[in-house]
């Protein structure tokens, strides 16, 4: 990761509503405190390696990388970064706390009538993670019934889990845990305090190179993530595809992409 995105890297945490405010900056469109209307903040997860997460104290990841590196492109500054548990992201773009999400977030119906995203800049599908050393080794979601599953609350993860396990009804709801972020999740399946994690590919391969734990098979979803962005933010918008379009022409799409995932 360059030197230069590094340094220009404020930091405000959020948990839950509550911010414990470590450095200030401003929002386009009166956002978080006023400001030069071209100045931007960025919201993100941390927890959802490789994408974001944190490293002795510091965000780092593909999404942080990538979404800085499509703002050099504009005429916008993005002036810092606000943390939130997933679920609070898009509640937080619409009050105008951040102007854009970073997360991994997935492009969806459901979504796409609170906010509005940008061109897909990932596609990704559901992988079910499981102990390495363990003997419960699924090979489809009906192998799932009974057992005790996770996922982060507001995912894709979560929603295979109840749309395809729990309103199909082959998993109780008192055996589905649902988690803040991902690192929670995993920790518990290293534990034994639940069978099996439902989790985007990228991430489930990144936690089973560092964890004990592996995929155990793949759930296709065809999913694409994309940056979220408030559905009146229209030039804004237009300036962050143009921005997605020119990293991807040059190299540092792909850069990144060997930096975070490995040769592809």
């Amino acid at each position: 990761m360059s030197e230069n995105r590094t340094s220009r890297r404020e930091y405000l945490t959020v948990v839950g509503s509550t911010a414990v405010t470590l450095s200030v900056a401003g929002c386009m469109g009166g956002g978080g405190g006023g400001g030069d209307e071209n100045e931007v903040v960025a919201g993100t997860a941390p927890g959802f390696p490789p994408f974001e997460m944190k490293q002795e104290g510091e965000l780092v990841g593909f999404d942080i990388d990538l979404l800085e590196a499509v703002v050099d492109e504009t005429d916008y500054t993005l002036t810092g970064w606000k943390e939130f548990e997933f679920k609070s992201l898009i509640p937080a773009l619409t009050n105008d706390n951040i102007d854009v999400v970073a997360a991994g977030m997935t492009i969806n119906d459901e979504r796409d009538q609170t906010i509005d995203f940008t061109d897909p800049y990932y596609s990704s599908n559901q992988a079910i993670v499981v102990r390495a050393e363990g003997d419960f080794s699924p090979g489809s979601l009906s192998d799932l019934s009974g057992r005790t599953v996770g996922a982060q609350k507001g995912t894709t993860g979560e929603s295979v889990v109840q749309e395809q396990l729990i309103d199909g009804g082959s998993l109780s709801a008192d055996n589905y845990n649902s988690y803040g972020n991902y690192v929670l999740a995993v920790e518990d399946l290293q534990n034994g305090n639940i069978d099996a994690v439902v989790i985007d590919q990228p991430v489930a391969e990144t936690f089973a190179a560092q964890r004990p734990v592996a995929i155990a098979f793949t759930y296709e979803t065809g999913e694409n993530f994309g940056f979220g962005v408030r559905e009146d933010d229209d030039e804004f918008t237009q300036a962050l595809n143009s921005g997605l379009a020119a990293v991807r022409d040059g190299s540092t799409y792909q850069d990144l992409t060997n930096e975070w995932f490995g040769q592809q």
